[in-house]
Parts: structure tokens; sequence; C-alpha cells
């Protein structure tokens, strides 16, 4: 099989300059829409949205109707809202967008409810049609904490716990940010758990490096993936792979009271948003102190290591089996195997790495975070295969 490789994607291994240019662009560009069923259509497969686009003519600046291009994400949730198959609207999407309409604009039309349609405003060099994208189409209850203030908070908590920390990776993607963070100052040996591994990227070994630090991963979703969370992340250091440990996980749910002024673009009020911040500053701060300390990182890596040794006697059919337990593609799969077998770690252990080394190599940001976060499962169901 083929050397592993580190996937340079868009978006993917960014540093924190990068990332909060994106956030910044993004949010300069944001608009975010209340709108009645009856305010909203579907216009050769395009969102139309009454009163969201500003205009200027003799008489001042006027609302008048924004057209915006429905990405898989939105699509996904005017399925999700209006009951219609998702699978089927990506088919009319593709093959029949005359169907496509009729079918969403006859669903809208025997509908009450409101909706919150978050959207981007193209830039001015854009040339793609309509006004803008569809990122996501959801509930009126979303509350929408943005990814940009929840980094700003989540930094601002760091600041406050004093513990050296540094920006190891970020990710970001259609469906959520990804920022990990770890500290220098918070490692362990780890011998037993790195013995007879070594990095498929680049052959070093885990004997000559048995160290793992202590960090924190923080996720956020302005499209309606998953809550707000700040979850202990570990990284080896002979591979830089990292994975998420089970223990006190931390998070704040999206969803709000109905928002009940009238429709057209909104802006949260800012007691609303300060003491959202606060919360997620107090919450970093307290992730700080308890998930940068080496007693939890001594702790968690010893956990590890009660079912890391456990050989693997026939790793197709113990991968195959872990995959088919986490629902792991069969690409996923194959190349999880050709870690392992880059390893040469024939442990449980060597199964839970390669997971973790494959998830760092993918381009695909959400898929990687499905590794680092199944990993420790992919070891205990290894462990118990055996």
């Amino acid at each position: 099989m083929a050397q592993p490789t580190l996937a340079v994607a868009p978006n993917r291994h960014i540093d924190l300059n990068t990332m909060a240019r994106l956030l910044n662009d993004q949010k300069a560009r944001a608009v975010d829409i209340i709108a009645g069923a009856a305010a909203i259509q579907c216009v050769d497969g395009r969102l139309v949205v009454q009163g969201t686009l500003p205009q200027l003519g003799s008489e001042g600046v006027t609302l008048t109707a924004g057209t915006y291009t429905l990405t898989d994400i939105s699509l996904g949730g005017v399925g999700d809202k209006l009951g219609v198959p998702v699978a089927y609207l990506r088919r009319m999407a593709s093959d029949n967008v005359a169907l496509l309409d009729a079918n969403v604009n006859g669903w809208l039309t025997h509908d009450e409810r409101r909706f919150l349609v978050r959207c981007l405003h193209h830039d001015t060099a854009a040339a793609a049609p309509g006004d803008g994208v569809a990122r996501a189409f959801l509930s009126d209850r979303f509350l929408r904490i943005d990814n940009l203030d929840v980094l700003m908070a989540a930094l601002d908590g760091i600041r406050q716990a004093g513990v050296a920390v540094e920006v190891a990776s970020c990710d970001l993607t259609e469906r959520r940010m990804y920022v990990r963070f770890v500290s220098p100052e918070v490692q362990v040996m780890a011998p037993d758990l790195l013995r007879n591994y070594r990095s498929p990227f680049d052959g070093r070994r885990g004997s000559d490096l048995p160290v793992i630090s202590g960090g924190f991963m923080l996720t956020n979703s302005e499209t309606g993936f998953g809550r707000y969370t700040v979850a202990p992340w570990l990284r080896v250091e002979v591979c830089r792979n990292g994975q998420t440990v089970d223990r006190g996980v931390l998070s704040r749910t999206h969803i709000g009271s109905r928002i009940t002024d009238t429709d057209g673009i909104i802006n949260p009020s800012s007691q609303t948003m300060r003491t959202l911040l606060e919360l997620i500053t107090a919450q970093t701060t307290d992730a700080v102190r308890a998930y940068l300390d080496v007693d939890f990182v001594t702790r968690a890596v010893q956990e590890l290591e009660k079912a890391a040794s456990t050989p693997v006697a026939k790793p197709d059919d113990t991968i195959k089996m872990v995959s088919q337990k986490l629902r792991y593609t069969e690409e996923q799969q194959q190349g999880i195997l050709a870690h392992f077998i880059s390893s040469g770690d024939v442990s449980a252990g060597g199964v839970m790495q390669a997971v973790t080394s494959y998830g760092r190599s993918v381009a695909d940001a959400d898929a990687a975070y499905r590794m680092e976060t199944t990993a420790t499962q992919a070891l205990h169901l290894a462990a118990a295969a055996a």
C-alpha cells in the first residue's frame, strides 16, 4: 500500500491567523433572516426570500427580494423542515429543477411557520448567480452563536486561565469550526502505549519520543450541526495525531426561545450575546484548568493503556468489524488499514493510532473529526474482539 501522506486542502490544518481572517470575512458577508413560509419561494432551484437585499434608489435604501443558491446543507434543512426526503430533493436539484421548485413551493404554501435562513452575500468579485448563498435553513428557535464570537470568547477564557497554550491546528467547513489547543507544559510519558508505534508519515518511532501532550478541542456550528463544545484532546507528539477523550465535555445547545419580532433581517440583542459569550469564556477557563493538568492527562493515558496492548491477530477482520460498528465508509476502512500496516503496531492501540493518523491525513475535516472523536471507541472494540 502507498505511504500515507498529510492532506493539503483549503481550510484544513490552517493556523489561527488564517482562521480569524476567514471568519471575519464570513461575518462581514453574513445575513440572518427570519421569514414566514409565505415570504419564501424556490425559483430555478434557488431560494428567493422577500425583504432581504438592500437596494439604493431615489427614495433611499429599500429591502427587496434576495436570491440565494441552495447548498447541500441548506437543501437538507429544507427537506428536514418540510418533511421531504432529502435524497429526493437532491435528485430533483440535479435532474429536474422545475420539479424541485414545485415541490418546495407546494409545501411552503401549506406551512404557517417561520424559519431562520442563514445566508452569505457574494463579495463584489463573485460571478456566481444570485445575490448569495443560503448556507442553512433552520428553525426560528436556533440560537445563533457565531464562530468568530465563540473563538474570541474562548481565547479570552484561555488568557484568564493563565496556562501556556498553543493552537495546534484549525479546520473550517460548511458544517463546523474546529480549533485544537495544546499545552507544551502539560506532557506525560507513555512508553507502554507507544513502544511499538511508528509514525506512518515519516517513520519516527514512539519509543524515541513517547510523549503525549494535553489539550482541548473547541467546536461550533453555525449551520445546525451540533452544539458548541469544549472537549479534552490528547496529542501524540511523535506523529502529531490527536483524539478526544470521554471526560467532561462542556457544551451549549443552539436552541433558544423563538424570535418574536417581525420577519426580516435580524440581529441578536447585545445583552443576549454578552451573556452567552461570557458563559463560553467562563467554560473555556474551566476547561483549561481541568484538562490542562498533568494528573488529568496521566489518568486519561492510563485508561487507554489498559486496552492498548491487546494483540490484534487478524487486522483485516478486526478493522472491518470496527469500521462496521462505527459506521466508517469502505474508503475509510481501507485507509485505516493502510495506516495500521504502516505504523507497525499490531495491537488494539495500533488500531486506535491508525484511526487518528488516517483522520489527520484526510481532506475532509468533518470526517477527520469523526475519527478523532471515535478513536477511543475503536480501541476498545479492537481489544474486545481479540
